[in-house]
């Protein structure tokens, strides 16, 4: 069932319904989901194996700007907001302007920067923030189904945008988002993380 479902007049089953009606954060992602499914990939947030597997090789101590793409409704920005610098920056980006409110009202944090956006606008937004690179940049956009072109632009901009020694963290459901960085990146890394519904496909790109 996708946002096309509810577009086209089909009723949703009862428990779709129950969920939309809710306002907290499980219930936002959802009719995230269910309004830009393209752009999410995802019915549920990720596991907190997936976080801290993702987030484990990052150098916190020299982090200074930590981009976020498709930020959802926080799952990782609050585990990367414990774990940043007090005189760093979360630059999250999300095209959903629901969740960029949402986000907005429920991390009152002075370092998280929510951006509606593009992702693969990243360097003139890091430009705006007083920045002239990211350490690292963080996604869960689903880059095999991102309209013709996004994909490879957003892979290019992001391995532009990133400091040497930084990297290019990437979360997907599909292993195919290693054609999009491959061109972009020499050294990738990649495992898997079975504990996430589904299991998901990690990768780190590191800008050497």
């Amino acid at each position: 069932m996708t946002a096309s479902s509810a577009k086209t007049g089909r009723k949703l089953p009862a428990w779709m319904r129950r969920m939309t009606r809710r306002t907290g954060p499980l219930a936002m992602f959802f009719k995230g989901f269910l309004k830009h499914p393209v752009m999410v990939g995802s019915i549920i947030p990720s596991s907190d194996a997936t976080i801290a597997k993702m987030l484990g090789p990052v150098d916190w101590a020299n982090t200074k700007i930590f981009v976020e793409y498709g930020p959802g409704v926080g799952t990782f920005c609050r585990p990367v907001l414990k774990k940043l610098p007090n005189d760093a920056k979360l630059i999250a980006i999300d095209t959903n302007p629901d969740f960029i409110a949402y986000l907005s009202e429920e991390i009152p944090d002075p370092r998280f920067v929510p951006v509606l956006g593009s992702a693969a606008d990243v360097r003139r937004i890091i430009a705006e923030h007083g920045a002239e690179h990211a350490d690292y940049v963080l996604s869960g956009l689903p880059f095999s189904t991102l309209p013709a072109g996004i994909g490879p632009k957003i892979a290019e901009e992001t391995a532009a945008a990133i400091r040497p020694g930084g990297a290019f963290l990437v979360y997907q459901f599909s292993p195919k988002v290693h054609d999009f960085l491959a061109p972009n990146f020499e050294r990738i890394d990649h495992a898997i993380e079975w504990w996430n519904v589904p299991p998901a496909q990690l990768y780190w790109a590191w800008k050497d």
